[in-house]
């Protein structure tokens, strides 16, 4: 039996497994923020003059956010950064002048969560099984390239054997596990860039599980975009968006390109460095309304991205649970705590909703499968709890058949999984 090891390389987290015959244990990494067995996909390079001139100090996960947090101005700050590999516009890019490609930064990435496994990484991996979207983030995405780019970086690390599986077959296989009876089942997995769907008709055979395909699709909408839009529509307008300033005898909209910056948290720090930024500072004076452009400002100035992020998202969260939660974030005055009703949360993200909700159609349409076919329905990742999303399959479905569970782990343990098995190759995409 093959030893091998499941890498999740999620847009927001990352987990690793390992099986062993039908049980699996995730890899525990032990960091300067603590022991974890999931990482935060996020990398920081800082200088270190005890390291040498030209060395870096490098963090992942919760330690890189950490890193940057406590060192704003000196810190290089990634994240995301798998919404990259299928992008041909990405080439690369520098930190302290030397020019990091995709590859370079997933190494570098695999590197600091060996570091953290330390006697836990394992050594007699013989093949490594590698969660790869049904459709990758972005407006263009290339999968062969994104393929190509896993493959260079995954190579440098020695593994004998890489292969790729769909991440919403690998949560449908971890899933399947548990199954009493043979199951025609369909698997949504929200990440944080994308959503992914599989129909998988599973089935025992003389003790031994088997899997018939029938078809996937997806689209690259998920969490990253709600949080977004929640932030488009209470913090944009507070700090300027929708606003006019003069030029000469006209006037004109505050640009929204500035307010697209607040779409990943981390981009605030980038931003202050900009050109664009330093055109913003110089609208306050010619601004209809120059303290709302004041309070962006500071937000920028003060590196109050990742506070924002850990408002939004907590409130977020308990939109789930109740019909009205608090948005409270204290930098942003008056504007920065009010009450946010599940129903106008639900109305600003329609389209995405829209836009999954047609994924779903498509898979059922070009598989000819009908909803009284599926005998249960898989949902897995954090955005699953978001009421308006799970409503689309409890009224497609009923909810005696929606299950959930392992949010965070079951592609990686499916990955594990799937690895050990002498047919990878049905599995694999």
């Amino acid at each position: 039996m093959a030893r091998a090891l499941g890498f999740d390389f999620g847009t927001t987290n990352t987990v690793l497994a390992m099986a062993d015959g039908s049980a699996t244990q995730s890899v525990a990494f032990n960091s300067a923020a603590g022991t974890a067995d999931s990482m935060r996909t996020a990398l920081s390079f800082m200088k270190d003059p005890g390291l040498g001139a030209a060395a870096l100090k490098v963090e992942a996960g919760h330690a890189a956010i950490r890193l940057f947090i406590d060192n704003p101005g000196d810190c290089r700050f990634l994240q995301s950064i798998k919404t990259f590999a299928a992008s041909a516009l990405f080439q690369g890019t520098l930190i302290y002048a030397k020019r990091h490609s995709f590859e370079d930064l997933m190494e570098v990435f695999v590197r600091r969560l060996r570091s953290y496994a330390g006697e836990g990484w394992p050594s007699d991996v013989s093949r490594i099984v590698t969660g790869r979207p049904v459709h990758f983030a972005g407006a263009n995405p290339d999968p062969a390239l994104a393929t190509e780019r896993y493959n260079a970086a995954l190579t440098r690390f020695g593994f004998p054997e890489i292969h790729y599986v769909y991440e919403p077959v690998a949560a449908a296989f971890y899933f399947a596990q548990h199954l009493k009876k043979d199951a025609t089942v369909l698997v949504a997995d929200f990440g944080g860039g994308t959503t992914d769907y599989s129909l998988i008709r599973f089935e025992t055979q003389a003790g031994k599980l088997t899997a018939t395909p029938i078809g996937h699709s997806g689209v690259g909408i998920a969490g990253d975009h709600f949080d977004f839009r929640m932030i488009d529509n209470i913090v944009s307008p507070a700090i300027g968006k929708g606003s006019y300033f003069k030029s000469f005898d006209k006037l004109l909209e505050m640009p929204s390109s500035y307010y697209a910056n607040f779409g990943r948290w981390n981009q605030l720090s980038i931003f202050k460095t900009s050109r664009e930024y330093a055109d913003l500072k110089t609208l306050v004076r010619s601004s209809l309304e120059p303290e709302k452009l004041e309070t962006f400002i500071d937000l920028v100035e003060h590196d109050e991205g990742y506070p924002l992020y850990q408002a939004v998202s907590a409130t977020k969260m308990a939109l789930s649970a109740e019909e009205e939660a608090e948005f409270n974030f204290p930098p942003l005055g008056k504007a920065g705590r009010r009450s946010v009703r599940r129903a106008d949360f639900e109305s600003w993200i329609a389209e995405d909703l829209s836009r999954i909700e047609g994924a779903l159609d498509d898979v059922l349409t070009t598989t000819n499968t009908l909803p009284d076919a599926i005998d249960k329905v898989f949902l897995t990742g954090g955005t699953s709890f978001v009421p308006a999303v799970r409503r689309i399959f409890t009224e497609r479905f009923g909810q005696e058949r929606i299950e959930t569970g392992g949010e965070l782990l079951s592609i990686a343990h499916g990955l594990a999984l799937i690895g050990e098995r002498e047919d990878i190759t049905q599995w694999t995409a």
